[in-house]
């Protein structure tokens, strides 16, 4: 019997695949407790159109983070940091402020967990930032950190 997993069930499959399982294994568990559906003709034509959507869908949010990655790659954000003698500051610029920051020079909503710190800034100067905007872009943000007066 072949069934359309509609989730995913240990040991048999991944949600959205279609696998070969026993009659009564079939009927009595997978159907009963609708974990899947039987493929035949109408159900895997439905299944290829919901996975045909499901990668157009991705293919857009790939396009959107392209073109989100090229519009900030030229640009930069100002903060200021408290600092005492010799450069040394107070605290430190977390992403949070990183994104507040972007939020009110830039006009993005960029959010702060697609920020990738290795540690918080420290220092004044020009650092750059990474934006993990896809699992496949990755954009990068020009931070200028300036002594508040």
């Amino acid at each position: 019997m072949e069934i359309i997993l509609l989730e995913d069930v240990k040991s048999l499959g991944k949600k959205g695949e279609i696998v070969s399982v026993n009659d009564g294994y079939g009927r009595n568990f997978i159907l009963k407790k609708k974990l899947g559906i039987e493929a035949n003709s109408k159900n895997l034509n439905d299944l290829k159109l919901q996975k045909a959507n499901e990668a157009r869908i991705a293919q857009e949010k790939l396009d959107e983070a392209k073109k989100l990655a090229e519009e900030i790659a030229g640009k930069h954000i100002t903060l200021s940091i408290k600092s005492g003698e010799g450069g040394r500051t107070f605290g430190s610029v977390s992403t949070k402020e990183i994104a507040e920051a972007v939020k009110k020079q830039l006009g993005y909503d960029l959010d702060k967990k697609k920020m990738i710190l290795d540690e918080p800034i420290k220092t004044l100067g020009t650092h750059i930032i990474q934006l993990k905007l896809h699992k496949d872009v990755i954009g990068k943000l020009e931070v200028k950190v300036t002594e508040a007066k």
